[in-house]
C-alpha cells in the first residue's frame, strides 16, 4: 500500500507536468482498500468525466486486467451518469517497461554482482485457463524472453518460472519453487529471482519469494540467493507509466497532442524497441 500511494502520487504529478493541473490520479484495489468503487467516486467528487483505467498488471489474464474492468463496469453500473472510459489492458512488451525492467537488473548487478542464473517469476495461473484461450502465458514469455534480449542473456543463463499456485489442479510450470529446488541440489552457486509482473513489492514477493523461496534454495544446497526488487515507484517505471498514460488519452478534448516517443525509448535508442 505504501509503494502504491507512491505511485499514485508519483504519476499525477508526471501526468501534470505533461497534460496540465486538470489530470486527477486515484489509486484503487482490486481487492482491498481504497476500493475500485471509491476510487471511481473520489473522481466523481473531483468532476471528472474521463477516465482511463490503468490496470497494474503487464500481462493480461482474464482473471486479473478482465476482472478489472468487471469491477469498473459494476461500480459503474448504478450510476446515472456514467464518464466516458478507456482502459489499458497490458503493457508486457512495450519498449519502457522493458528497458526500465532491464535497467534495474543492471542497476542491481552492478552494486551486487551477477548470479549463475536469472528466474523470471511470473504469478501462477491454472493451465485449463490458457488452455481455454487466456493469453496470459504467451505474454509472461514475450516478457521475459524481451528482457534477456535487453540484457544479452545466453538461453542457459535464465529461465521463466511461475509462483503462487495452490489446491490440487494443474498449474503454469515450470513452478519456481520446484524449480530452485532442483538448482539448489544440482549446485548451482547463485541464483538471482526478479518477479517482471508485479508492479510493486507486496507479501507475493517479499514473503513468498525473497523468503520463503530462499529457504528452499539454500536448504536444497544453493549458496547465495538474491531478489531483484521490482519496478515500485522508481523514476523509470512512473516514466514510463506516464508516457503510456499519455498516449491513450489521446483523442480526448482538451488532451495535449503528443508526436514524440516514450522517454525511455528515447534515451535507449529505436533499435532496442525495434528488437523488442
Amino acid at each position: 500500500m505504501a509503494i502504491s500511494r507512491r505511485q499514485a502520487e508519483a504519476l499525477q504529478a508526471a501526468l501534470r507536468r505533461r497534460m496540465g493541473p486538470q489530470v486527477s490520479v486515484e489509486l484503487a484495489m482490486r481487492y482491498g482498500s481504497p476500493s475500485i468503487a471509491a476510487g471511481l467516486d473520489a473522481l466523481r467528487q473531483a468532476h471528472v468525466e474521463r477516465i482511463l483505467v490503468l490496470p497494474l498488471y503487464p500481462q493480461y489474464s482474464a482473471t486479473t486486467t478482465a476482472s478489472t474492468l468487471d469491477a469498473v463496469a459494476a461500480a459503474l453500473s448504478t450510476r446515472r451518469a456514467v464518464p466516458e472510459l478507456r482502459m489499458i489492458n497490458g503493457y508486457w512488451i512495450e519498449p519502457g517497461y522493458i528497458g526500465a525492467l532491464a535497467d534495474s537488473i543492471r542497476t542491481y548487478w552492478a552494486e551486487h554482482g551477477q548470479g549463475d542464473r536469472l528466474l523470471m517469476s511470473f504469478h501462477g495461473l491454472p493451465q485449463k485457463y490458457v488452455d481455454a484461450g487466456d493469453p496470459y502465458r504467451r505474454q509472461c514469455q514475450k516478457t521475459a524472453e524481451a528482457v534477456a534480449a535487453a540484457l544479452g542473456l545466453a538461453p542457459d543463463c535464465w529461465q521463466m518460472v511461475f509462483q503462487s499456485r495452490f489446491g490440487p489442479q494443474q498449474w503454469l510450470t515450470p513452478y519456481t519453487d520446484k524449480t530452485l529446488e532442483q538448482l539448489g541440489r544440482d549446485g548451482l552457486g547463485r541464483v538471482d529471482v526478479v518477479a517482471p509482473g508485479f508492479s510493486a513489492d507486496c507479501l507475493e514477493t517479499l514473503e513468498e519469494i525473497a523468503e520463503q523461496d530462499r529457504e528452499i534454495f539454500l536448504e536444497a544446497g544453493g549458496r547465495d540467493y538474491h531478489y531483484i526488487p521490482a519496478l515500485n515507484d522508481s523514476p523509470a517505471h512512473i516514466d514510463f507509466l506516464a508516457d503510456l498514460a499519455v498516449r491513450h488519452c489521446q483523442g480526448w478534448p482538451g488532451v495535449p497532442v503528443s508526436n514524440t516517443t516514450s522517454s525511455t525509448q528515447r534515451r535507449r535508442g529505436t533499435e532496442d524497441a525495434e528488437n523488442v
